[in-house]
């Protein structure tokens, strides 16, 4: 497979499996849950429990966990659920409130008990087949925010979230509230993806040379090749060979990303503003995991450096939660009219109603309480990683949602399809490089809350032990 293939692959299952942390129950043993399954089933069941706390009874959440988790592909059409007393046991919910669960189901046409045989899913929602090549117990491939649990919620009036000065919702570079909360001057945009995007369709010709950092985002790199461009590798925290690769490739643009992804590092990289200022070479800086920095100070801004040829993109959506799909650039002018321009010509407008929905989350959730939790999460993560996998290694990061880790003696792209087998995602470095290098890494998510990366770090371990 190619290295572009192979990231539009990675790219796709992203999108799909973000919100799929689940392990597909096939049929297995005659169409029922095995015991080892059931363990896992389990914590899958009991983290969408998680996710339903309120004021519903006990079996109506119980019947939405295992309804989510056939939307999400991890129940098979055709499967035998586990027995009323087997799922009480593992998930910790009476017998009475699990039969309470499957006679919902059955009464909603998702299953049907079969006499002396037990409850069947009979049919799965309409997307369920979107997911079934690719669910999984834990999804440690997409660098996300796992769910949004972790936030305060406002009180929803529908009115007012539908409220915009222009009426019609149609507001050319956003919300002004959220733009104000955000920087003042600023577009907003449907995310990151979606600002890189804009940028490069503004500033790049088929054919120009793109510096990037190596390894880098490999979303962007893939947005660099749909454009015609070439991305050029070269360690960007090197002014010397930041420098000659100037010299010699005379670039367009210059890709920065302040917090690595995947590394997790967070370099100085003033330099690069001011050889790319010296040489009037554009820079877009991605400051997408700038506020998850958990160890010194975020860097700061290259358009400080730079202020008249860097383009800022920046995200809600490691802050707050994906599902929001809220971005926004900074540029001076006239730069920041050409992608507006370019913005109206691709979507019109964002979601007024996610904009305002975001600025009401941004005044009631600090980051720095989520930013907090995924250092534990980070930390739970590695020492798990150290008790079971003890020949892995990887720099501790300063900052992101990601461990680059390095694996002795393996293809990583060959492993993460093996990884797959045993209920976990990884995403390959190979991904993360503009020439294929880095295939003994693998880039691995710790944002799932500790219960899913225990189970993840078990799969991992089993498909090592049975690797070639």
């Amino acid at each position: 497979m190619n290295m572009s293939h192979l990231i539009d692959e990675w790219q796709s299952i992203g999108a799909i499996v973000v919100h799929a942390r689940a392990y597909r129950i096939t049929r297995r043993h005659n169409g029922r849950v095995g015991s080892e399954d059931l363990d896992q089933f389990a914590a899958l069941v009991r983290d969408r429990l998680r996710l339903r706390q309120g004021r519903e009874p006990a079996g109506r959440r119980l019947a939405g966990a295992l309804t989510d988790l056939a939307e999400i592909g991890a129940l098979a059409p055709g499967t035998r659920l586990p027995s009323e007393r087997d799922l009480a046991q593992a998930v910790g919910l009476s017998r009475g409130t699990v039969a309470a669960a499957f006679n919902a189901l059955c009464d909603e046409g998702l299953c049907e008990r079969r006499h002396g045989s037990g409850t069947y899913l009979l049919q799965a929602p309409s997307f369920t087949g979107l997911l079934n090549a690719g669910a999984v117990l834990a999804d440690l491939s997409t660098s996300v925010v796992p769910d949004p649990s972790h936030l305060v919620l406002p009180p929803l009036d529908p009115a007012e979230l539908m409220r915009t000065p222009s009426g019609h919702g149609y507001d050319t570079r956003g919300d002004p509230r959220l733009r104000a909360m955000l920087g003042g001057d600023v577009l907003i945009t449907g995310g990151a993806q979606h600002g890189i995007d804009l940028a490069v369709r503004v500033l790049l010709r088929p054919g120009d040379r793109v510096l990037v950092d190596d390894p880098t985002y490999g979303g962007a790199l893939a947005i660099l090749r749909r454009a015609g461009a070439h991305a050029v590798p070269v360690d960007l925290a090197d002014p010397g060979a930041v420098g000659a690769a100037i010299a010699r490739h005379r670039p367009a643009l210059v890709y920065v990303v302040s917090v690595g992804n995947p590394t997790g590092a967070v370099p100085d990289l003033r330099h690069v503003a001011e050889l790319a200022r010296a040489q009037d070479v554009t820079i877009v800086e991605d400051r997408t995991l700038a506020e998850l920095v958990h160890e010194g100070e975020p860097p700061a801004p290259l358009a400080t450096v730079h202020p008249y040829g860097t383009v800022t993109v920046n995200s809600l959506s490691k802050v707050l939660w994906g599902g929001l799909r809220l971005g926004w650039l900074e540029a001076a002018e006239p730069l920041l009219a050409r992608l507006t321009e370019a913005k109206q010509g691709s979507d019109l407008a964002t979601s007024a109603v996610s904009q305002r929905l975001a600025a009401e989350l941004l005044e009631r959730n600090p980051v720095a309480s989520w930013r907090a939790e995924l250092a534990r999460r980070r930390d739970h993560f590695a020492a798990a990683l150290t008790a079971r996998l003890p020949g892995w290694t990887w720099t501790r990061p300063q900052g992101g949602l990601s461990l680059w880790t390095r694996l002795p003696g393996v293809d990583t792209d060959r492993f993460a399809a093996l990884t797959r087998r045993y209920g976990v995602a990884v995403a390959p470095g190979s991904l993360f490089s503009a020439d294929g290098r880095h295939r003994d890494r693998l880039r691995l998510s710790f944002a799932l809350p500790p219960e899913l990366l225990d189970q993840a770090v078990t799969g991992l371990a089993r498909a090592w032990e049975e690797r070639d």
